[in-house]
């Protein structure tokens, strides 16, 4: 009696931390007892009609099911899709844009470039702030950050009047060089909040304070754009968690790989707006690097895309541009590669006869046809479920029981369509689904400059141990790698996440021993900058501060981001940073100019305050054969053909088998074609390895 005592003693006093992840169908919950290591999982339908609910739904069944406290909660860690689909379904607040007279048409003309160069219809999307919701302010900084003309403030009322009348919300101020010298912005901001204090203002400095005044303008539109949807639904989670008596103060995931504290992600909006797919990337380094693989090709397939992206020597790759819906993203981000075809892509069959694949989404409400919630329409899990290698077992932590019949008939629809039969539709879908996803891999791999050959697979997410070992085998890919739980990948990125943020400098001046003092003064200010803002967010400890720089010969148009080591800066060594500089520029583009003259345009900080420690317990491998729980009927494509089903629970490390197989599990199902050979690590991890 006294050790049952104890021993709920002990479990009531458990120190538990939780990362959530929302998609598009799921929210992923991935919580850890620190104390005994034991890690909990789950997956909740979202309810877009009310962002948040379903995260007390999963906090009570977390409680219920593994004897979760949320009051022993030290760390709550949240991803979020609020921000990015606010942008993609165009409902986000009403803005006005304040500019320089002469320039109303920043944001319209953008760089000219069409979003597909190759196709004769193809149309630029129409801005977040039209054309007249922009007010053009005389006023004009010089590039050396000098004023010429001071920014006529009568102008600035009348367009404060006009932006009122029209309905705004929100202004977004953003003049020309203001990323040398943000005085004018400043003074217009401050006169915004002295004549008309109930709209929010967002300076283009104060959201990303880089040269190129489109980029820094439609950086802080997005902020603004998004605002306030996300500090309301940041406000409103923060009293949830509170009710549920949750001391933790939620930290949020970043479109950097990072976390802040919610209140800098109600201002910096921008920040979250690829929360889910990097932390996804994050957590999916953690764990290659956790089972020793150097070089992984990411597969995170969820309802609605499949998301792809590389890890080179355990770490995230990263960069700028990433697309917000139609939107290019300008700050520093985890890089990702996306497409629309996901477990719940629609297929369809179009006015010529051909079957096509997404990106329209059934999403979680109603779903696919086989979740029996009022979907009529095909999609890949359809697909999946009517060639036989889904719909075993109950799906999503046992929330779903897939309709067999349901499927039958939404494929059967578009067999009769196109004159094939069932199961060869169905076929026909994943092969579509899968093709799609190899081009976009491929374009992926050549710009990263890389041999996919060299790298292994690794699916995750709801979808992606589905169709992942197929695209593999398109690919030439001879390894995979499913996670225990690939289904909540994106919710442990969150707690092996640690504090990132990123602070940037435009220096633009040339390389040499004169400029060198110029750009060491950036780079101390950025550090402080930095370490400020660690404290800020709480963090006491040692901070890592990484150097980046952009950089590019004389007379080209682009940069390429190289990272610097301080030390040299401090040394005044010109020559190492030249050298890294080639180095870069040769693995890019095949070709460097030892004598050309090099431009560094901006410096860049990143910030980074290190997490607790997280680990999970290991286990020796047996090396024993699995024994299958029994045979199924599947359509591979060649016919019907018997294959083994397994259940992951009864996979121990050292377990080994032969595909084609099926592997089930509560948050997914694995496919594996034939031609593989199975092997569970001292991770769990299962991993594939394809016959020469």
């Amino acid at each position: 009696m006294d050790g049952a005592i104890a021993a709920n003693r002990a479990q009531s006093e458990a120190d538990w931390r939780v990362g959530v992840d929302i998609g598009g169908t799921f929210i992923d919950f991935c919580a850890l007892e620190a104390n005994s290591g034991r890690v909990a999982s789950l997956k909740v339908l979202t309810t877009p009609e009310d962002p948040g609910a379903e995260l007390m739904t999963g906090l009570a069944l977390l409680a219920e099911r593994e004897g979760f406290d949320p009051t022993r909660m030290t760390r709550f860690v949240h991803g979020t899709t609020v921000g990015i689909n606010t942008i993609i379904q165009r409902k986000g607040a009403p803005l006005a844009l304040f500019t320089n007279a002469g320039f109303e048409d920043v944001v319209e003309l953008a760089r000219l470039r069409m979003p597909d160069m190759y196709s004769l219809f193809c149309a630029r999307p129409d801005p977040l702030i039209s054309r007249d919701m922009v007010f053009g302010i005389p006023a004009r900084m010089r590039a050396d950050g000098s004023e010429s003309q001071v920014a006529d403030m009568a102008a600035v009322e009348g367009a404060i009047i006009a932006a009122k009348a029209r309905g705004a919300q929100g202004i977004i101020v953003s003049f020309l060089h203001a990323w040398r010298n943000a005085a004018q912005e400043a003074s217009v901001k401050a006169a915004i909040a002295r004549l008309a204090p109930e709209f929010f203002v967002f300076t283009s400095a104060e959201v990303w304070p880089v040269i190129r005044e489109y980029e820094r303008s439609s950086t802080a539109i997005l902020n603004g754009y998004v605002h306030p949807r996300v500090s309301g639904y940041l406000t409103a989670l923060e009293e949830r968690l509170k009710s549920r008596g949750v001391p933790a103060r939620p930290m949020l995931t970043k479109s950097n790989g990072g976390l802040m504290n919610a209140a800098e992600g109600k201002r910096a909006c921008v920040n979250m707006l690829l929360s889910g797919t990097a932390s996804g990337v994050i957590g999916a380094s953690w764990l290659a690097r956790q089972a020793g693989e150097d070089k992984i090709l990411t597969l995170d397939i969820g309802g609605t895309s499949a998301d792809f992206a590389l890890i080179i020597g355990g770490e995230a790759q990263f960069g700028t541009g990433e697309l917000i819906g139609e939107f290019p993203l300008h700050i520093p981000s985890v890089s990702v590669s996306s497409i629309g075809v996901g477990g719940g892509s629609i297929a369809s069959v179009d006015a010529q006869g051909v079957l096509r694949v997404g990106p329209e989404s059934a999403g979680s409400t109603p779903g696919p046809a086989c979740y029996g919630r009022g979907g009529e329409q095909a999609t890949v899990t359809d697909a999946m479920v009517v060639c036989g290698w889904l719909g075993h077992s109950e799906m999503a932590y046992g929330q779903l029981r897939i309709e067999t019949e349901l499927a039958h008939r939404a494929v059967g629809e578009l067999a009769a369509r196109l004159g094939r039969a069932v199961e060869r539709t169905a076929q026909a879908i994943l092969d579509i689904a899968v093709s799609e996803m190899f081009v976009e891999v491929e374009k992926l791999a050549s710009r990263a400059g890389v041999d996919l050959r060299e790298f292994t697979l690794m699916p995750f997410g709801g979808g992606g141990p589905m169709l992942g070992a197929f695209l593999a085998r398109e690919l030439g890919i001879k390894r995979v790698m499913a996670p225990r739980r690939p289904g909540v990948v994106s919710a442990l990125g969150g707690l092996v996440a640690d504090l990132r943020g990123d602070f940037i400098r435009t220096v633009f001046s040339p390389l040499s021993d004169t400029s060198l003092p110029g750009i060491r003064e950036a780079f101390e200010a950025l550090a402080q900058e930095g370490n400020d803002w660690l404290a800020a967010q709480g963090h006491s400890a040692a901070a890592e501060l990484n150097l980046l720089c952009d950089m590019r010969y004389v007379g080209q148009s682009y940069e390429i981001e190289v990272a610097l080591s301080p030390d040299w800066l401090t040394a005044g060594n010109v020559a190492a940073i030249e050298q890294a500089f080639h180095l870069m520029h040769e693995r890019l583009y095949d070709f460097h100019d030892p004598h050309g003259e090099i431009e560094l345009v901006n410096v860049r900080l990143s910030a980074v305050g290190a997490g607790p420690p997280l680990s999970f317990p290991e286990t020796d491998e047996v090396n024993a054969p699995a024994s299958p729980a029994r045979r199924l009927a599947v359509y591979t494509g060649r016919g019907i053909e018997t294959v083994d089903l397994h259940d992951r629970q009864t996979l121990v490390p050292g377990s080994t088998f032969q595909g084609p197989a099926v592997v089930v599990q509560d948050d997914t199902t694995f496919a594996i074609p034939a031609g593989t050979q199975a092997r569970v690590d001292r991770h769990l991890n299962l991993l594939l390895t394809f016959a020469e």
